[in-house]
């Protein structure tokens, strides 16, 4: 992952002034363009990681619940400061968001964009620990007072197999993390966090280190570079133009149609059938098919 660096790119000052009283109740708010201001001010104490999501958005709940579970691991180190991008057009409009889920940090009132597009979950766990240390080097080292809990809830017993599979995706193994999943698939074939895992893990191992906005600028004509392409606009959850150059594929017939249909449906399943190009797209699909 490429370092974070702190810029002022980004003027926030047009999202109002800060109400006087910090966020308090906890390491997961909610955020409005009202309330957008407070949050501006408290990342000068605490970093922020501002959640752009939407309720349609598959991508953006498994993140949203991916961040408020290593916000509790962290206990207070970061705040997550949730923003529905539909209801808030001011905020989205400073950052200039164009796919969702964008997760984008405040440090010491300065922005820093994370990521945009699904992630794996060893992958944002890497970001939020340089996250933390780029806070640190800056002065940010506050904490988020934490509710009081008067039991201590007991944990989930984690299944050995998933473990394992996930210890393999955070060394960058994608191969042996395939092999873990189908191996738990093949004995539990409805387990849908198996699932969901081995397409991510299909997606990033095809993907490697590759740079994403580099395989979609040098896109050749020959479906190979045109596949490489598409996976990397739905790893950044630019599926609509995914799905076009797909389908753009599957139209002009050849070899690489069947190649073409197969990743559409694959992508269908990443992006979920509540993401609204996949009904679209789908139909598209059908009428080129037949």
């Amino acid at each position: 992952m490429t370092s974070l660096n702190m810029h002022g790119a980004i003027d926030l000052s047009g999202l109002g002034a800060p109400p006087p009283a910090p966020v308090t109740g906890g390491a997961v708010v909610d955020v409005t363009d009202a309330t957008f201001g407070q949050i501006v001010e408290q990342s000068r104490t605490v970093p922020v990681v501002l959640n752009l999501w939407a309720e349609w958005s598959e991508p953006s709940m498994a993140l949203e619940s991916l961040l408020e579970r290593l916000a509790a691991e962290h206990a207070g180190r970061f705040l997550v400061a949730r923003v529905n991008v539909e209801a808030n057009p001011q905020i989205v409009g400073a950052f200039q968001v164009q796919s969702i889920p964008a997760v984008i940090a405040l440090i010491a009132a300065q922005p820093v964009t994370l990521f945009q597009g699904a992630q794996p979950e060893a992958q944002v766990r890497q970001i939020i620990e340089q996250l933390l240390a780029v806070a640190k080097e800056n002065g940010v080292t506050g904490t988020v007072p934490m509710p009081e809990s008067d039991a201590e809830p007991e944990p989930e017993p984690e299944d050995p197999a998933h473990v394992a599979a996930s210890e393999l995706v955070e060394a960058g193994d994608w191969d042996g993390a395939k092999a873990a999943y189908e191996a738990i698939l093949a004995n539990a074939p409805a387990d849908g966090e198996a699932q969901a895992a081995l397409r991510f893990v299909n997606l990033f191992g095809r993907l490697g280190d590759a740079d994403l906005e580099s395989l979609i600028a040098d896109a050749g004509e020959d479906a190979e570079s045109q596949l490489a392409a598409a996976d990397a606009e739905a790893a950044m959850a630019d599926f609509g133009a995914a799905f076009r150059r797909l389908l753009a594929l599957v139209r002009a017939g050849g070899d690489a149609r069947e190649s073409a249909r197969a990743r559409l449906v694959e992508l269908f399943e990443i992006a979920g059938n509540d993401h609204p190009e996949v009904a679209g797209a789908r139909r598209e699909l059908t009428n080129a098919l037949y």
